[in-house]
């Protein structure tokens, strides 16, 4: 074993590998989740019970439903992954049940009429290719601010995605262009969208205050956040008559019943209609 392995502990060595390939801001939110567990239970991984699992369940329901199911699933992810590793001999997570959430995805589609609105009224040229990526390509913030000069070629952007799994994007020559106005003499390893008050790439908190500004001031009340513009690009695709199979591999869904939820979200036809009212 390497000095570095000999200095963490076998729980933390484990979630290091479960955590391996993950994006940054998911790597936060579980380390934080299993953290608050361990430290509840207060014991190691390998000697959980499933009470234990269902005390802290307990513990959790003062937060949103949401919250809840977020980090017991993360609780539940591990487990399954240490089982599979032989490092648990049980998997005691797989008979906890995960409360039901219900789909708000419906209330963060925004209208078309609201994204241009959004586009339109962005005078800044940096910040609305920003909002234009978003939206045309329908990458996560994450795999905006990560892309390099070297990532956009004309009429497409090679993203990194979860997993770390790399996808190619076709975007529209116009944008294309309106991205490479901002590049002046920026090497192909530099950053597409730079931060103004330090070196380096933008920040995805400064993405978001961009974002939200942008939807004030095409006078939406509701709180936008860059993956909205996400979600816009996914359920105005699907109306267009995108097929599904293509959404997905746009947005890098792992699972196409991901993709599936905007059809859901936002239904075409319904049995209502034909009742008499």
């Amino acid at each position: 074993m390497t000095p570095a392995l000999q200095s963490i502990s076998p729980d933390a060595h484990l979630v290091q590998l479960w955590l391996y390939g993950r994006s940054g801001h998911t790597i936060r939110a579980y380390k934080a989740d299993i953290e608050r567990f361990l430290a509840r239970a207060g014991k190691p991984i390998a000697q959980v019970t499933l009470g234990d699992l269902q005390h802290y369940a307990e513990s959790l329901k003062s937060h949103s439903p949401a919250t809840v199911h977020r980090s017991l699933s993360a609780i539940k992810s591990l487990l399954a992954f240490g089982h599979r590793l032989g490092f648990l001999p049980v998997d005691v997570g797989a008979a906890l049940r995960l409360p039901n959430v219900r789909n708000h995805l419906s209330e963060r589609i925004l209208p078309e009429d609201d994204v241009r609105s959004i586009l339109r009224l962005e005078t800044n040229p940096r910040n609305q290719t920003i909002l234009a990526v978003l939206y045309w390509a329908g990458i996560r913030v994450s795999e905006l601010c990560a892309l390099r000069w070297r990532d956009v070629q004309p009429g497409q952007i090679t993203v990194l995605g979860k997993g770390g799994k790399t996808r190619s994007i076709q975007i529209p020559a116009e944008l294309h262009s309106q991205i490479a106005q901002l590049r002046g003499s920026a090497s192909g390893n530099d950053p597409v969208f730079i931060s103004r008050k330090k070196a380096g790439s933008l920040q995805p908190s400064t993405v978001l205050r961009i974002v939200k500004a942008a939807a004030q001031r095409a006078g939406i009340e509701a709180g936008v956040s860059p993956h909205w513009l996400r979600h816009a690009h996914a359920s105005h695709a699907l109306d267009h008559g995108a097929p599904i199979h293509l959404v997905q591999a746009t947005l890098g869904h792992a699972s196409i019943a991901t993709t599936g939820r905007y059809l859901h979200a936002r239904p075409k036809e319904s049995s209502s209609r034909f009742l008499s009212w």
